[in-house]
């Protein structure tokens, strides 16, 4: 008899038979049902290698011959149930291949399609003639092998090491450095930082020099934070013309306008975060200056409060607005009617949010260089003017190993990571020499997360409880204090961030540190979409959803723990994935297991009170700030913001962002009416391509 020594795949090319891979395959379907092990696999492909043998005497089979004779195998042998989760993996698979053929992407990864997609838009490589010129697995070759360049620049002379270490973190899609590494690093923009705080100057020369900064940001992938506060307020005087100011939010709208001209070189929207602060005159229109939906698209924007402004609203007494040109006051305000204002504001339209400055310049790690007084574009980076911050995020759900967290390799992700990110420092070529001479002043670097609701899942905890709390105050206390340790030691070969005399850290009672901030919880947005998890810290908004892939094209997307344990314990269908795409909760399924449900808590099952609670455990263990959203449902009250507002300021958050679903009429994320006159195929929750778990309202992290 014959032996098979080798297959022909899908594409045409004839390479050597494995029938270890039979074998992966096969245990894969078992495993996906709960039963079977390695020896049952090992047996059952012995069978399905000898009818190949008998069938194919002189000719090569195919990847469907093959699979088409494991189906026969398991059934024979009584396995109908784990045939039919290896005929719906092939099933899946098949759908996968033809959509991705659509995109003209080479998947040497075997990604899933939104990943390939989101790729496929905005970070693969392309030529003069804009044909895709890299796969995926290039595309983290080349950024692996730029970052890990930066070794070199401080003695090493073999960086190949340092390379397939990066490489192999990113690869297997452990930890993803933010949008503009991977969009910039080795090709011939450079810019690789995600996060700016410009400074804007009440004066002409100002005020334009920081929008052409902004543009030059915004064009290599970056998102810029300001604080408007330093601008005199509408009605003001203008020595040098005799005229009267326009005020801050006019030359918002100027930001505003120009942001969308750029659109950052085609790759993807910019994005600003503006600040006022409460005291500034102008804070009443500022509260209200996105009142309308089509205002100030590309900002969020944060009002500024203080700890004295809290409490004259608990007080229920008045504050004095500061001209910031004299510095004298203007006139009072009632606090608790400015901080109803910004509530009704909030509720109605998602802004504005509050960032807490007094919080934030308590933990201000450089106080010598000046007071910290906006933040990046999500709220995660409190930055000085001209500063910038290099992100990235450890995969949680890569974490876990047998049912419990993988301590170990947590550790050395953490510690590549942190090597990784003080070296895309280094690397980065800054748009402007202020910026890289702040950045290289302080080496800011923001280590966070994301998979931490499908790590709860894997662990069989409820996003909404204690032990969920207790979960991430463990995993973010690990990774902060083993991401510090490794700034020490990098500091001692390569020296402390040159700001550190004078810094928190000297203070604290440290000999050196390479990065004056570690830690920082981004939303992650694309890269928790390239990742195939879900995003930052947030909650999963729905078990399924139907997904917009591409035009004609749509997918039921299933959370993929979900979709494990449904077909282990035997109550998956196609019938009820598709029943759960037009659901925001799955609590009244019967079809459900109670103890599967109780786990799978969604957006939407979650309480505001949780949603803050879970965004301060994080926020205890975190250097700069924690960007999550407070997601309430349709129907939440203004006072459950007010309360929401006011918890994330006892408890000592940096900032709060919520956002009502259904208070913008565009939204990333829609839940279709459920009304009896709601035709049937209508009523579906439906994502577009970009939306990654997160805020419905909003488009994406940096």
């Amino acid at each position: 008899m014959a032996t098979i020594e080798r297959i022909r795949k899908r594409d045409g090319r004839v390479v050597p038979f494995e029938a270890e891979k039979i074998a992966n395959a096969i245990l894969k379907a078992f495993n996906a049902t709960g039963t079977g092990d390695g020896e049952i696999a090992r047996r059952l492909t012995a069978q399905v290698t000898e009818i190949l043998e008998k069938k194919f005497t002189g000719r090569i089979p195919g990847v469907e011959d093959i699979q088409d004779t494991v189906e026969e195998v398991l059934i024979k042998n009584g396995y109908a149930n784990v045939a039919r989760a290896y005929i719906l993996y092939r099933q899946q698979r098949a759908e996968l291949r033809a959509a991705k053929a659509m995109l003209g992407v080479s998947d040497d990864l075997k990604l899933n399609l939104n990943a390939i997609r989101v790729l496929q838009r905005r970070y693969l490589l392309r030529d003069e003639q804009g044909k895709i010129i890299e796969t995926p697995s290039q595309l983290f070759r080349r950024v692996a092998r730029a970052v890990a360049a930066a070794d070199g620049l401080h003695g090493a002379t073999d960086l190949s090491g340092t390379e397939d270490k990066f490489y192999r973190m990113m690869a297997n899609l452990e930890f993803l450095p933010n949008s503009p590494t991977l969009m910039n690093a080795g090709a011939p923009l450079g810019q690789l930082a995600a996060c700016f705080v410009i400074p804007v100057e009440d004066s002409m020369v100002g005020i334009f020099d920081a929008l052409k900064t902004m543009a030059l940001i915004h064009q290599s992938g970056g998102g810029t934070g300001f604080s408007f506060s330093r601008l005199r307020p509408a009605g003001d005087i203008v020595r040098s013309t005799k005229g009267v100011a326009s005020g801050p939010v006019s030359f918002m709208r100027v930001f505003d306008v120009a942001t969308d001209v750029i659109k950052q070189g085609g790759k993807r929207r910019g994005a600003n975060m503006g600040v006022l602060r409460v005291d500034h005159p102008d804070i009443l229109e500022f509260i209200t200056a996105k009142v309308k939906e089509d205002a100030l698209v590309n900002f969020n924007i944060s009002v500024g409060v203080t700890d004295a402004f809290m409490e004259a609203v608990k007080n229920d007494e008045e504050y004095d607005l500061i001209n910031p040109r004299t510095g004298s006051a203007e006139r009072r305000l009632r606090a608790k009617e400015v901080f109803d204002l910004i509530v009704n504001m909030a509720w109605k339209t998602g802004d504005p949010g509050l960032i807490f400055l007094d919080e934030i310049n308590r933990h201000n790690p450089t106080p010598q260089l000046g007071q910290i007084e906006a933040t990046n574009p999500c709220g995660e980076v409190p930055l000085l003017p001209y500063e910038s911050c290099i992100l990235g995020s450890i995969n949680l759900s890569r974490m876990i190993r047998e049912g419990e967290v993988d301590w170990e390799k947590l550790r050395e992700t953490v510690r590549n990571a942190v090597h990784f990110l003080d070296n895309v420092i280094d690397v980065n070529r800054y748009p402007i020499p202020e910026i890289e001479r702040m950045t290289k002043l302080t080496r800011k670097i923001g280590l966070g997360v994301m998979g931490f609701a499908e790590m709860l899942l894997e662990l069989g905890i409820p996003y909404s409880s204690e032990e969920a709390l207790r979960q991430a105050d463990e995993v973010m206390k690990f990774i902060s204090e083993e991401g510090r340790q490794m700034s020490v030691e990098l500091a001692e070969q390569r020296g402390s961030f040159p700001a550190f005399p004078g810094s928190l850290w000297e203070k604290r009672g440290y000999r050196c540190l390479r990065n004056a901030t570690v830690t920082t919880i981004a939303p992650t947005g694309t890269i928790s979409i390239i990742a195939g998890t879900t995003s930052g810290i947030e909650p999963l908004f729905a078990v399924a959803y139907i997904r917009n892939v591409m035009s004609g094209i749509q997918l039921v997307e299933v959370n993929q723990t979900f979709q494990k344990i449904a077909t282990r314990r035997g109550f998956y269908s196609r019938e009820l994935m598709v029943k759960l795409s037009r659901l925001a909760s799955i609590k009244g399924v019967e079809e459900i297991p109670e103890d599967v449900r109780r786990i799978f808590v969604t957006a939407f099952d979650v309480s505001p009170e949780w949603h803050v609670r879970m965004q301060a455990a994080f926020q205890r263990h975190t250097d700069n700030a924690v960007s999550k959203t407070i997601n309430l449902p349709p129907e939440a009250t203004p006072e459950e913001v007010r309360r929401a507002f006011l918890l994330a300021h006892e408890l000592g958050c940096k900032g709060i962002t919520v956002y009502r679903y259904g208070s913008k009429a565009r939204q990333v994320l829609s839940i279709s009416p459920q009304s009896a006159l709601t035709p049937p195929e209508e009523k579906f929750i439906r994502a577009e391509p970009n939306y990654s778990g997160g805020h419905p309202g909003g488009e994406e992290g940096y």
